[in-house]
């Protein structure tokens, strides 16, 4: 049976799913990044590979995420592509006719518009932590409640509290005065749903035109207190759609079986034995102009295997070395 990996390199979870042919979910995985992403790259291939049938051939992999160019140089990847495609790309094919795609990870958050299953408009918020999966984590473990009650929890309000959610700062004072008036806790938590998603849609979704079908995707879409809080918002159905905690990872391998087919040619995929080799990740600063590139780095046994960071062609030689490299001219990075 041939098969497709997606591997969605994030900055607190890493995500790695094989799809059939025909996009059934073979396995998936939900990781811990923990600031080591190739490390837990490697942890994730060992776990596939014993976890997978005999017959299974990988056919094609794709990654995404923060960390997709490290994670492609690891593997072999034959597609390397950006969050709001990979997105984008696996909510069409599990919600058709999808319209806008919100999407609220550990660190960020995104927006995704479409129109007529194209990606036309987008936003991001990497900046304040506010309206994110580890701000919820961080005010459930303050409230003693484990995050995965906050949802269930969350549905039980009857009268939520209003909590000022454009700051982490703001919003955990608020919570704690609530807190010291006596009000409930379930009624705390709603309150804070709320909050988050408001501050979601009066930020990341400031000017974005919002239309059904509307899809809620990333880990925080576990909480059903954050559904409803959204469909109060929108004053619309949302629809949350199976795997949504992996669905950079599914559209990656989407995207890989896609670009396999189109081209014609055979996987760069590296094999499950790349989990055991030591590889090493170093950078620097390119001085040749006034963008001062930082440039990363990754070598196995001492060879070079990728390089990338830099505005311009300057350091994406593989098999040359610093030395050589460096007597070449830079193409763009100073226009």
């Amino acid at each position: 049976m041939q098969a497709y990996l997606g591997i969605d390199v994030g900055s607190v979870t890493t995500k790695l799913v094989v799809l059939d042919e025909k996009y059934h979910v073979l396995d998936a995985l939900y990781l811990r990044t923990r600031g080591k992403p190739l490390d837990v790259v490697q942890q994730g291939l060992r776990q596939i590979s014993e976890r997978l049938a005999p017959d299974v051939s990988i056919a094609g992999v794709g990654t995404t995420g923060s960390g997709r160019y490290l994670a492609g140089a690891v593997v072999g990847a034959d597609v390397i592509k950006n969050e709001i495609t990979a997105h984008a790309v696996a909510a069409s094919h599990f919600v058709p006719g999808v319209q806008t795609i919100i999407e609220i990870g550990g660190q960020d958050s995104k927006i995704i518009v479409l129109r007529d299953g194209v990606a036309v408009d987008f936003g991001m918020n990497t900046v304040c932590a506010a309206g994110t999966g580890a701000f919820l984590d961080q005010q459930a473990a303050r409230l003693g409640i484990d995050i995965e009650s906050v949802g269930p929890m969350a549905l039980q309000s009857k009268t939520p509290v209003r909590i000022a959610g454009r700051c982490t700062v703001f919003a955990e004072s608020d919570m704690i005065h609530k807190q010291q008036m006596g009000h409930r806790v379930e009624d705390i938590l709603y309150g804070l749903c709320q909050a988050m998603a408001r501050n979601y849609l009066n930020n990341v979704g400031l000017g974005k035109e919002i239309r059904e079908l509307i899809v809620f995707q990333g880990g925080v879409a576990f909480n059903k207190g954050m559904i409803r809080a959204f469909e109060e918002a929108l004053n619309a159905p949302v629809h949350v759609p199976p795997h949504h905690e992996v669905m950079g990872a599914i559209g990656a391998a989407i995207l890989a079986h896609e670009g396999i087919a189109r081209n014609g040619h055979r996987t760069q995929f590296k094999g499950f034995g790349v989990s055991d080799l030591k590889y090493r990740t170093t950078s620097f600063e390119c001085h040749h102009c006034t963008n001062h590139c930082e440039i990363v780095q990754v070598t196995v046994d001492k060879q070079l295997i990728a390089r990338w960071g830099g505005r311009c062609e300057r350091w994406e030689v593989m098999s040359a070395t610093p030395a050589t490299i460096s007597e070449q001219a830079c193409v763009t990075c100073e226009a």
